[in-house]
């Protein structure tokens, strides 16, 4: 992101699509490659191998044990292995149970996962979730982990709504035409010890909240009650200032507006503001996930990210968009979302 450079390019794969199509997707032959180090990769899916890669490398960065009554996994996800949707060998393969039940087997986990499948906020709300069950004291420790894949039935689907970008997208932009879709996978691990030993960067998860506006099931609200219910309920509860925003930002004309309009409503438009969705396309259920971790990096470095693809204003209600990576002294970082079924998710991070 430091460097400028997107993941975003043109496939040509006609399993997927009959036409070309842009979009950031993970590469085969490296994911392999990684996941042999852990299993044979005949017997796991690319959906289950991309969530157990994620989640090794975060363990791998600390010394936490993972195999107690005191630990959670939540998996976040719209779609799973819906790839396998037409396989007739394997037994019901898209249930997102089973696939959980496979991943808590080989992570060799206590407690029975929890599945959050909420649209495009389920990687925020899982983050949420997970906070609100350790500040329950349901568990001690919460790997969070969001993943989805770029597959043919979410392509037909997007493109059903026209609402594909042809070119890497443009949060924000004027010239905005549509998403770009991505997949991927990302892990956060939430922990009540902020001793924790070896965690890398260690921000605090503060307040969440969701929100539905129930205004349309896949269009966004145009007052954005929804998303401005969410975040002036978590501004209200955690009583903390707001350092930066990261946006959903999909580049859709209605995302983008809804989001312009739920922010000028709770009076921080001023706040600089990004959208990750240019460097690596929307992730659909590890968007909040992924997304998360980046805000996490630029808290721990103090370092505002440029809003790739954005170069001219293009909401109605103006925007403080970042257009430029640019250091500052940060605290604290405003996650918000917005999905199908007018669903909103808002959740402060600081140091």
């Amino acid at each position: 992101m430091l460097a400028g450079e997107t993941g975003i390019r043109q496939w040509n794969d006609e399993s997927l699509s009959p036409a070309p199509f842009w979009a950031s997707r993970v590469d085969n032959t490296i994911l392999n490659t990684t996941f042999s180090a852990y299993a044979d990769p005949s017997g796991y899916s690319r959906f289950e191998q991309m969530v157990i890669c994620s989640i090794k490398d975060a363990l791998s960065q600390t010394s936490l044990n993972i195999s107690d009554e005191k630990t959670l996994f939540i998996l976040s996800t719209t779609k799973g292995n819906i790839d396998l949707l037409n396989n007739t060998e394997a037994e019901n393969p898209v249930y997102l149970w089973r696939t959980a039940a496979k991943l808590q087997n080989f992570l060799k986990l206590v407690n029975t996962p929890l599945i959050i499948s909420n649209a495009c906020i389920s990687g925020l709300m899982a983050v949420i979730v997970g906070a609100r069950l350790i500040r329950a004291g349901k568990y001690k420790k919460v790997i969070v982990t969001g993943a989805d894949l770029v597959s043919e039935f979410v392509l037909s689907g997007f493109n059903s709504f026209l609402s594909l970008s042809n070119g890497p997208c443009k949060p924000f932009d004027k010239n905005r035409q549509g998403l770009s879709l991505g997949e991927g996978a990302g892990t956060v691990i939430l922990s009540s010890d902020h001793k924790a030993s070896g965690i890398p960067h260690k921000i605090k998860v503060g307040y969440g909240f969701s929100s539905n506006d129930a205004n349309h099931i896949s269009g966004p609200s145009r007052t954005g009650e929804g998303l401005y219910q969410a975040i002036r309920k978590t501004i209200e509860k955690n009583r903390s200032g707001v350092d930066f925003i990261s946006a959903h930002g999909t580049a859709t004309p209605f995302n983008d507006e809804m989001e312009s309009v739920a922010i000028t409503r709770a009076s921080i438009q001023d706040i600089p503001v990004n959208s990750f969705k240019g460097y690596w396309g929307h992730t659909l259920g590890a968007a909040g996930v992924i997304e998360s971790i980046a805000g996490a990096h630029s808290l721990s470095g103090n370092q505002l990210i440029s809003t790739m693809g954005f170069s001219e204003p293009g909401t109605t209600h103006p925007l403080a968009v970042i257009d430029a990576n640019r250091k500052s002294t940060l605290n604290s970082c405003l996650k918000i979302a917005s999905g199908f079924g007018g669903c909103n998710a808002a959740l402060l991070m600081y140091k």
